[in-house]
Parts: structure tokens; C-alpha cells; sequence
């Protein structure tokens, strides 16, 4: 990951105490695997320590991946964004202007994205589409189906 992560406070926390969290219990619980796995002989062909010296460099990794997100992560407070246009942490209300259906995004970090929740990411198509326009205008978006036209409705916190 390259470049600055803009998150919220919470999604700060709640990455922060994930990798906590990896590197407590989820340490501990793949030493004890290793362990188990030197238990049963032979090491050299011993399929089980494989497999679980390769999960231990998977947590490693992962944990280093989240720790660069953190140390590249600035933390955005609502009352200094501006809605007078589209930026990450807004809520955008949007209509489809080929089917009317109207739809209310928060823009958000990669790393805080969720669409079950509505959170979009910026770096994603439509987050990019939409990044930087007013209400009023219509932000033309190429999608994997094609150009879509989204009209901003509002933009709010």
C-alpha cells in the first residue's frame, strides 16, 4: 500500500485492535500448531508443520501489510470536511439517470469499504467518479458494464 489511507477514527481503532489481536492470539495460536506439528516426528516430511509454517508467514505478512496501512493512515475529522463537493468521508446521495433508482454512499478508505453498509471506496470506480463533483452535476462513470450517468442529489457528513 502506497500513498496516505484517510480513515475515521473508528475505522482506525477497529484495524488497530484487529492487528493487535493478530499478533496476540493469533501468534499464539499458530506456534501452538507449529508445535504440535514438531510433536509428530520427523520434520522433513511432515506435512502438518509445513502447512502451518506457511500459515505462520501468511499471519506475518498480513500483519505487516496492516501495520504499513497504519503508519500511512491519517485520521479525518467530519468537522473539517467540506460539503460543498464529493470527498472521502461524505455522504453522497445519487440517482441513476438510466433507471431513477436513487442510492446514499458514504465515500471511505479501502481498508474501511463495505458495501453491505453503504461504504463505498474512493479508489473505486464510482468512488473515483464521483469524487470532486457538486450537487447538481452528473458524473459520467465507466463501470465494467459500461458508461453509467449518476446525478448528486446531496452531499452531506
Amino acid at each position: 500500500m502506497s500513498g496516505i489511507n484517510y480513515m475515521t477514527q473508528e475505522g482506525y481503532d477497529k484495524l488497530q485492535a484487529e492487528v493487535d489481536d493478530l499478533k496476540t492470539r493469533g501468534r499464539q495460536e499458530v506456534a501452538k500448531a507449529i508445535a504440535e506439528a514438531r510433536e509428530k516426528g520427523d520434520l522433513s516430511e511432515n506435512a502438518e508443520y509445513d502447512a502451518a509454517k506457511d500459515a505462520q508467514g501468511m499471519l506475518e505478512l498480513r500483519i505487516n501489510e496492516m501495520e504499513k496501512a497504519l503508519s500511512n493512515t491519517r485520521i479525518l475529522d467530519e468537522k473539517d470536511i467540506d460539503t460543498s463537493k464529493v470527498m472521502v468521508l461524505c455522504k453522497v446521495s445519487i440517482k441513476n439517470l438510466a433507471n431513477g433508482m436513487e442510492v446514499t454512499y458514504n465515500l471511505v478508505s479501502e481498508s474501511e469499504a463495505n458495501l453491505k453498509e453503504k461504504k463505498i471506496s474512493v479508489t473505486s470506480p464510482i468512488g473515483k467518479g464521483l469524487l470532486g463533483k457538486k450537487v447538481g452535476e452528473v458524473a459520467t462513470i465507466s463501470t465494467p458494464r459500461g458508461k453509467m450517468e449518476f446525478e448528486i442529489l446531496d452531499i452531506s457528513i
